[in-house]
């Protein structure tokens, strides 16, 4: 049975979709589908604007929604010209880096899952999902700091081949978002929105693809009040 609610914001979408092209009307509908908050990167004080910008645009490539930026020294500032306004699509939160921030992540039901090459730090390939995770990567050149680590509940790392014994974060973060998709492609696990986060992302997305799209919104719902 659908909600009153539910109703009221798939009338506000087929609204907004009047206002968009069929061909992003299609994308959306369908992109919404792969979107996900199973996995949920935590980045951690990073200070280079064009490192914040390449992991934006590789979370949103592989459908992963909802990114948490830990603020300390540095400000997380995605350049543009490098997120290539993959922003434009995800949400982003701020928060200040600290244990109490990552105690309320895994209050949210989520695993805290370090990624660096500690000794006990497990193989991605070896790494298996069971439950929503959160991904935490650390700044560049000192990585992970050593309070979070210990508060983690497991290290994972990117086993390295060659003399070169560290990536840059944003390529480490590239690798591990391509390796989650897959392992949540290949799973029974529900990792997909909920009917109303979908539909509340979609009208979201909506909203974004069209000029003027919270001023359309919000006239159409003034409309109702009539």
């Amino acid at each position: 049975m659908i909600s009153n609610e539910f109703q009221k914001n798939l009338d506000l979408y087929n609204y907004l979709a009047g206002h968009i092209s069929k061909e992003k009307y299609e994308k959306i509908e369908n992109l919404v589908n792969y979107r996900t908050n199973y996995i949920l990167p935590i980045i951690e004080d990073i200070f280079q604007f064009r490192n914040a910008g390449a992991i934006v645009r590789s979370m949103e490539a592989f459908g992963f929604q909802s990114l948490i930026a830990l603020e300390k020294r540095n400000e997380f500032k995605p350049e543009s010209a490098v997120a290539r306004g993959a922003d434009k699509w995800i949400d982003i939160s701020y928060k200040s880096s600290n244990i109490e921030t990552l105690k309320e992540i895994k209050a949210m039901g989520y695993q805290l899952v370090a990624i660096s090459p500690e000794v006990n730090a497990i193989d991605i390939q070896d790494f298996s999902i069971s439950q929503p995770t959160a991904l935490i990567f650390g700044t560049e050149f000192k990585g992970i700091n050593e309070e979070t680590l210990n508060f983690a509940d497991l290290c994972v790392k990117i086993p390295m081949k060659g003399f070169t014994e560290s990536l840059n974060v944003s390529v480490a973060a590239g690798i591990c978002f391509y390796e989650m998709r897959n392992k949540l492609e290949n799973s029974t696990l529900n990792w997909q929105l909920s009917e109303n986060e979908k539909i509340n992302l979609k009208i979201q997305w909506a909203m974004k693809s069209v000029s003027s799209g919270n001023e359309i919104a919000a006239h159409y719902i003034k409309s109702l009040d009539k």
